[in-house]
């Protein structure tokens, strides 16, 4: 039977206990004959990431023991951090960042020599029995030194250094008769979805490089996966002309040689920003034959495309957010989501176009009725424009609320900030949307999905067009009547944590925050973070020192005296990007000020949090928060958190 209850005081079967328990993180798709492999991250050991295989007769087995934690610190995000050849495989430990060794019965050995030194997005070299990949050199004073290098497999400690000179490095990848190298790189201050260079090398009688060829690229446009066909052209994603479409260049690869051929021209973008190694948004079947992903509007499509003839073929399937595709002749297998369902490891049949899934990240089974399906929504921002988001609106099966109540809203700010959100079911979400909050999730001006020039209206405009376009989607909200104007809150982690900040700071439309290891100074973050981020700011708000003017003024540490309203304030300890002192600065000074804050830190956590016992904090945490500064009783009983001048409130 129906209930009337107040919005924020429904009870949901969608528990924090259930959230850390029952989902864990899918990621690195790799195939090898047969088998496939990937990595789980599981809140339940701490979050460590396990090697995972499954054979084809559809037995799946964990490969890496405990302690291993299969994660590569290079740019401090990782990824590609394992690969596998004839059953072994090859991987980065987390806590002393060697690569190491194992076969399926053996335990893992090391082959790296122990010391300050990171590897990452690994290949085989098999003529010259070889791995070659991208290492970070910690072993010296100032920034870290990333090249790419060549590791015997026999002796881990003769180790080659192939190219050098630039500051970052990414996407080894040869040729199919094993004869060139191709790489991605680029300088300070760019970051790699601003401009990088797209290279190739052939590979002389010693394994090093000979002469180096640019090939497409400069600091003006972003090239993504470059890729070999099965006949030897190179393929490459760039945004030259707004969207990151497929382009291919035959060789030989000579100054003057070779024209770059647009392969699908559309509005769509093919890319994504290289956040981590080995992002994958298509693989070749054959020579005729590309499997790809492509997004519009926010949606991801899965396609079929005939590099020969330029036409694109959808694949209709249920899923709304597709990535790290991998192919081995027919055998093509993804990681997908959808609005109504976890995040999964799909197979899919190349002769009926049937999708199997093969691991989804929760086996959890929700019934509908608790469950709040995501709208597409385009709202007015300033000057003239619009952004993007997900409206989540309140739903319990259980319960209303009272005659012309209207529920809280919690805009969620993403991280980056350039990134994008996505409509892939969240049990995070859910968590709220049960428990009679809306929530939307904003793709403000700056996030990927949309094209280059959405994603350039955050060059130098970081902190004002983010928070307008947060701030006007919760606005366009209340004018619709579809929530509260007087209990809106923000929330957000790292960049969006920023956001957030800016947002209570210089903004008057929330009446609440959550910060997760959120940006409150930008000197701070400019001269404290490390190498990958440490000139990121450049484009977001302007070189620093030349203009420390615009870090102050758009930094919240700064300006605490127009804050007005209650935050809560979530920080790991160990966290090297966004470090503690930050949310620390902030807590004081609002404590100071007498609004209520809260401070939870964690001691053992980084940039992101991926024990559950945390994880569960905050998500309790945050709604006991808001629970208190906007006056309504909780269904669950949640343990008590710390609130500073809660009394003033």
């Amino acid at each position: 039977m129906t209930q009337i209850a107040n919005y924020g005081s429904w009870k949901s079967p969608i528990i924090s206990d259930l959230i850390v328990s029952a989902t864990i993180g899918l990621s690195g798709i790799y195939l090898d004959s047969n088998d496939i492999y990937w990595i789980e991250s599981r809140p339940s050991e701490g979050g460590r990431n396990v090697i995972v295989r499954r054979t084809s007769d559809g037995k799946i087995t964990d490969i890496t023991p405990s302690p291993f934690n299969v994660r590569t610190r290079v740019h401090e995000y990782g990824g590609s951090s394992f690969i596998v050849t004839n059953s072994t495989i090859y991987f980065a430990n987390f806590t002393d960042q060697r690569l190491y060794h194992q076969t399926i019965d053996s335990p893992p050995q090391p082959l790296t020599p122990a010391g300050n030194w990171r590897y990452a997005d690994s290949i085989f070299d098999r003529p010259r029995h070889r791995l070659i990949c991208i290492r970070e050199d910690h072993t010296t004073d100032g920034e870290p030194i990333n090249t790419i290098v060549s590791i015997n497999l026999d002796n881990g400690e003769d180790i080659q250094i192939l190219t050098q000179g630039n500051d970052f490095y990414a996407s080894p990848r040869l040729s199919p008769d094993n004869s060139q190298l191709s790489w991605l790189t680029w300088n300070h201050p760019n970051m790699p979805w601003d401009g990088t260079e797209l290279w190739v090398a052939d590979i002389k009688t010693d394994g090093s490089l000979g002469e180096k060829q640019l090939i497409a690229g400069g600091i003006n446009e972003s090239i993504f996966q470059p890729e070999w066909s099965p006949d030897g052209q190179l393929y490459f994603i760039s945004d030259r002309t707004n969207w990151w479409n497929i382009y291919r260049i035959e060789p030989p690869f000579s100054k003057g040689a070779g024209e770059i051929e647009p392969i699908c021209e559309m509005p769509a973008e093919f890319g994504l920003p290289q956040w981590v190694f080995g992002m994958s948004t298509y693989a070749f079947t054959s020579n005729n034959t590309i499997i790809c992903t492509y997004t519009q509007n926010g949606t991801w499509h899965l396609a079929n495309l005939n590099p020969q003839t330029q036409e694109l073929t959808e694949i209709h399937t249920p899923y709304t957010d597709i990535s790290g595709i991998k192919a081995k002749n027919n055998n093509i297998v993804f990681l997908a989501g959808s609005p109504t369902g976890f995040t999964a490891i799909v197979q899919l049949d190349l002769t009926t176009n049937q999708p199997t899934i093969l691991k989804r990240s929760s086996e959890l089974t929700i019934d509908s009725g608790y469950l709040s399906n995501p709208q597409p929504i385009e709202f007015p921002t300033e000057n003239g424009q619009t952004a993007h988001a997900f409206f989540y609106p309140p739903k319990n099966r259980d319960y209303i609320a009272p005659n012309n109540q209207k529920p809280p809203l919690i805009v969620k700010s993403h991280g980056g900030p350039t990134t994008a959100t996505s409509s892939t079911f969240n049990l995070k979400i859910q968590y709220w949307t049960s428990r009679g909050f809306a929530v939307i999730d904003v793709n403000y001006g700056g996030s990927t999905g949309y094209g280059r020039a959405y994603r350039q209206r955050l060059k130098n405009n970081w902190g004002i067009v983010d928070v307008d376009d947060c701030t006007n989607a919760a606005k366009y909200l209340a004018e619709k009547g579809l929530v509260d104007s007087e209990k809106m809150a923000i929330a957000g982690g790292s960049a969006g944590g920023y956001t957030t900040l800016c947002a209570l700071t210089f903004r008057n439309t929330f009446k609440a925050g959550a910060s997760y290891y959120g940006i409150s100074d930008l000197v701070a973050l400019a001269t404290d973070t490390h190498k990958f981020e440490s000139r990121y700011l450049d484009g977001l708000i302007g070189p620093y020192p030349e203009r420390a003017d615009l870090y102050k003024q758009r930094s919240p540490i700064h300006f605490t005296e127009l804050l007005s309203c209650p935050i809560i304030f979530f920080q790991g300890l160990e966290d090297k990007v966004v470090l503690p002192n930050q949310a620390e600065m902030m807590v004081a000074a609002i404590k100071a000020k007498g609004l209520p804050v809260a401070y939870i830190a964690f001691a053992e956590e980084q940039h992101g949090f991926r024990r559950a016992e945390n994880i569960k904090k905050t998500l309790d945490g945050e709604i006991y928060f808001y629970s208190k500064v906007f006056g309504f009783e909780l269904a669950d009983a949640i343990e008590a958190l710390p609130i500073a001048n809660l009394d003033n409130s």
